[in-house]
């Protein structure tokens, strides 16, 4: 009830037409016809300068999260969230000792409340932050907790930056090793937010190896390069159908795509998961393979790239 009422009074404060004042613009308004060319030039000119001189946002860590994770894409529809859920948990059940959370940054579609089985409105602290909805010994935040489920979320970018930014500081997360970004598809408004606020340990770019989705993973890993965010490897999603009957290996979105594009980049490949109907139905049920059937070969695949991200994170401070 009372995350309903910090999402209705979001959604008043940032409405469409709601009063906004620039800051250090005051009041004043300029046109073309109240300044003469030059005179605008040369307050345009020293606009500019005032904002270069102030750089990217100062980033600031979140309260107690030892290490941020980002799981991105580029395209959609390609398994990014299932990977993300699945690789939360196998960090978890790598090392019982490490506290995990996962963060839905997905504001438009949210994933992790399905995937995870979880619903319901967090409860606020004594300090007045959200307490993450737990399951599966995982932390979890997301949208998709203050808003019905089929309720769409129709903003633009300066509201999703002000939830995207609730979610990340007026969370309760407690003391975490490892918090799981699950990034939006694209490179926009919310990855920069991520990016140049909060100092994000690495990045994961999700992909299948198909030619289009390639294209926008590409993009995504150039992105994280350019705000300076390191890029710990790719992860090739569904590389391979094997037929239930005969067993026989189909490359259904292409063979190793991916891994060619992992040596153009110079990037490590962290590993491969298989088109497998086991992965969407237990994510479908709630049940992540990972918990469900941690014996399978998949849910061991996902543990192999847990491992290979731990190996190539470094020393958390103190």
């Amino acid at each position: 009830m009372v995350a309903q009422v910090w999402y209705r009074a979001l959604c008043a404060r940032l409405r469409p037409g709601a009063p906004r004042r620039l800051h250090g613009w005051g009041s004043a308004t300029f046109s073309s016809r109240s300044l003469s060319s030059s005179t605008n030039d040369g307050f345009l000119k020293e606009k500019r300068a005032q904002i270069m001189s102030r750089g990217l946002p100062k980033q600031k860590p979140i309260e107690g999260v030892k290490q941020v994770l980002v799981f991105a894409s580029g395209k959609g529809g390609v398994g990014k969230s299932t990977t993300a859920v699945n690789v939360a948990l196998a960090l978890a059940a790598c090392d019982s000792t490490k506290a995990v959370g996962l963060l839905d940054a997905d504001v438009y579609g949210p994933s992790i409340p399905k995937m995870m089985n979880l619903k319901g409105n967090p409860e606020l602290s004594p300090k007045n932050l959200m307490r993450p909805l737990k399951n599966y010994g995982i932390a979890c935040m997301s949208m998709g907790f203050l808003v019905e489920e089929t309720a769409p979320v129709v903003w633009r970018g300066l509201m999703v930056m002000s939830a995207i930014e609730k979610l990340l500081r007026q969370v309760d997360w407690g003391q975490l090793d490892y918090l799981v970004i699950d990034m939006p598809p694209g490179t926009g408004d919310v990855q920069l937010s991520v990016s140049q606020n909060v100092p994000v340990t690495g990045a994961v770019i999700v992909s299948t190896p198909q030619d289009i989705a390639l294209l926008d993973a590409r993009k995504g890993a150039e992105m994280f390069r350019k705000v300076h965010v390191p890029v710990l490897g790719l992860v090739q999603n569904m590389s391979v159908f094997q037929c239930p009957k005969c067993k026989h290996e189909t490359h259904i979105f292409g063979a190793d795509g991916v891994r060619d594009l992992a040596k153009t980049l110079g990037l490590d490949i962290l590993g491969d998961i298989p088109l497998h109907v086991n992965i969407r139905e237990t994510c479908d049920a709630g049940q992540p393979i990972v918990i469900s059937q941690p014996q399978s070969d998949t849910a061991k695949a996902y543990l192999r790239i847990a491992t290979e991200i731990v190996r190539r994170l470094p020393t958390p401070p103190a």
